[in-house]
């Protein structure tokens, strides 16, 4: 397998910093971008309606990338995704705004699902993980770049954050410039971890309910945030602000988490994660500046420890010949629970008895990771852990 460049490899990482900003884009100006738009009273579907579309066309990304490769498939993905994007300040009312959010979310899954399996590649073992934690560095990095810029922008012009979405044709040049385009690289030969048949469902069932419920209660501080943040009298900028300060805890959390794992674990880390989740919920129910700032600290470390290791694991179970499959699934999985965090809202309640929900469902996921893992482990897996 021929190495990829420093280059490539950025190229790659910069990729996967697009299924982030698919909604952080907007979410600081939420309010003024919804109103302009003509769906206020549904705001919130702006940041997780890409995620449905992701989740309704993930298995025929999958299928797609494994028929005509990752490569040629990314593409075409990361062109409808940068138009698609723009286009979307120049449409008015909610079945045109929703339609073309949903469309953009397909582009998205394509993308997702396409990075990773490049990565996997032109990586394998150690290497990787961290090639993967890396890539979990890159999507929270984005969230950092593109919630403070977005929250910026947002305070000169609604419109202006649509800009962002053109990134995507930046990394497209990239890719084609730097990326070599091997159709068969995803016949590389398998090592004896991957040989199996682990490519079935199950032993991956646990892992796309961790990635979903994963997504529930990250999503629901992405969400909700501006909102209660907002009451408190926080401006767009200062929401993008803090928005961007998880994000950034999220990407140095990545960083360590080769060496977190292989001191705990998969399931140690995955359990750290939702215990971590648990806690930044608990903080934002307070609301002070105090609490805030630590729930802010928590949930970077909840997702830097739980999305990157559950796209490890799918890659590690997963043999090439249906690897984009699974990916597409583990994506489908991931978009799901974004989805799933518009109905959070629509709990009764104040914002804040919201995050008293999440904190709960954490709690109790900690406890199950504990107690699946722990029974779906396979006699090996059982002895390297």
């Amino acid at each position: 397998m021929k190495p990829l460049s420093l280059l490539g490899s950025f190229t790659l990482l910069c990729i996967s910093s697009l299924t982030i900003m698919v909604g952080a884009v907007v979410a600081p100006g939420l309010a003024s971008i919804s109103q302009a738009l003509g769906v206020a009273e549904n705001a919130s579907l702006l940041i997780t309606l890409p995620a449905l579309g992701a989740v309704l066309f993930a298995p025929f990304s999958g299928r797609l990338i494994d028929r005509y490769g990752a490569y040629y498939c990314t593409l075409i993905a990361l062109f409808l995704y940068g138009a698609l994007g723009l286009s979307g300040q120049w449409l008015t009312g909610p079945t045109a705004v929703f339609a073309n959010r949903i469309i953009l979310g397909a582009a998205t899954a394509v993308i997702m699902a396409g990075g990773t399996t490049l990565i996997s590649q032109f990586y394998a073992g150690h290497e990787r993980l961290t090639m993967i934690a890396k890539q979990g560095m890159a999507i929270e990095l984005g969230g950092v770049i593109f919630l403070f810029i977005g929250g910026f922008v947002a305070t000169a012009g609604w419109n202006l954050p649509f800009l962002l979405y053109l990134m995507a044709w930046v990394f497209l040049a990239m890719l084609i410039t730097l990326v070599p385009s091997n159709k068969h690289l995803h016949n590389e030969p398998e090592s004896p971890q991957t040989s199996t048949t682990q490519s079935t469902f199950e032993p991956l069932r646990w892992v796309y309910i961790s990635a979903c419920v994963a997504m529930v209660l990250f999503f629901t501080a992405i969400v909700i945030l501006p909102f209660s943040m907002e009451e408190s009298g926080y401006s767009a900028d200062k929401v993008g602000i803090f928005l961007a300060f998880i994000s950034l805890v999220a990407v140095i959390t990545a960083h360590f988490l080769p060496k977190i794992n292989l001191r705990w674990k998969n399931k140690g880390t995955l359990g750290f994660a939702f215990a971590f989740y648990a806690l930044s919920h608990v903080a934002f129910y307070f609301g002070e500046a105090l609490p805030m700032l630590l729930g802010g600290v928590f949930a970077g470390i909840g997702f830097g420890l739980s999305i990157p290791l559950l796209n490890h694991m799918t890659v590690e179970k997963s043999e090439a010949k249906v690897r984009g499959k699974n990916l597409s699934y583990l994506a489908m999985a991931i978009f799901l629970g974004q989805f799933l965090t518009s109905f959070m809202e629509l709990l009764p309640g104040d914002l804040r008895s919201v995050y008293l929900v999440a904190a709960v469902l954490s709690g109790l996921y900690f406890l199950c990771v504990f107690n699946v893992f722990k029974k779906s482990q396979t006699p090996s897996q059982k002895n390297s852990a």
